[in-house]
Order: C-alpha cells, then structure tokens, then sequence
C-alpha cells in the first residue's frame, strides 16, 4: 500500500509545450507544425522571425491544415518524430469550393455595366 502511495505522489516529468500551425497532415497519424518566434538579432538589434517545422504524432487525426495546436514532448516514435498532438487550440476556417464560385458568380451579375459600354 505504501508503494501505491508513494507512486502517485511522484510528480510527472514536465516536458516542453510549443504552439503553431498545422502545415501538412499528408501522413498518416503524423502532422508537421509551423512555430514561428520573434527575437532580437544579437548584433543588429532587429526583431527577426525565425520559424521551426516539428513532426507530431497525432493519433486520432483530428488536426487538419491551417489548425493552431499546442504539442508537447514525447518519446522517439521515428527518426523524425519526438512530439504528441496535446490539443487543437484553434480550428481553421474552411470555406467550401461551392459556395466560393456561389459567391463570385453572383458578384459578376450585380456588377454595374462599365461607361461606354452598351447596357
């Protein structure tokens, strides 16, 4: 009993978290996520944006392209692989093919007729 005790008062190691953009989910169970950071060039005193592709194990498939994802640390799954899909902090915003040329078919009709043309 003291064992099992002792067991979950041992607290779990705190791995590292980032946050980026998902840019391919080409893969099966694997995305590649874009963390973009803006720090100050050492001589020059710029703010310059340095930018990091991370491959993340993503089990369930749930993150799509243009998702914003928080990852964390994982054991190696692959030579490439050493994180987990934690959450989807924010979807991205689809907009369907259909009602895009819906949408631009309609606007060429309500167009006004330019000068000098015939109407």
């Amino acid at each position: 009993m003291a064992v099992d005790a002792k067991q979950n008062t041992t607290p779990e190691k705190a791995g590292q978290e980032k946050v980026g953009e998902v840019v391919s989910t080409k893969m099966t169970k694997t995305i590649v996520v874009e963390v973009i950071r803006r720090v100050k060039h050492p001589l020059y005193q710029r703010v310059v944006t340095k930018r990091r592709r991370f491959y993340a194990h993503d089990d369930s498939e749930t993150a799509k392209t243009g998702d914003v994802v928080r990852i964390v640390e994982h054991r190696p799954l692959s030579r490439l692989k050493r994180w987990a899909l934690a959450e989807v902090i924010r979807k991205a915003v689809v907009i369907d093919e259909a009602h895009l040329v819906a949408t631009v078919k309609d606007s060429k009709k309500k167009a006004a007729p330019k000068k000098g043309s015939k109407a």
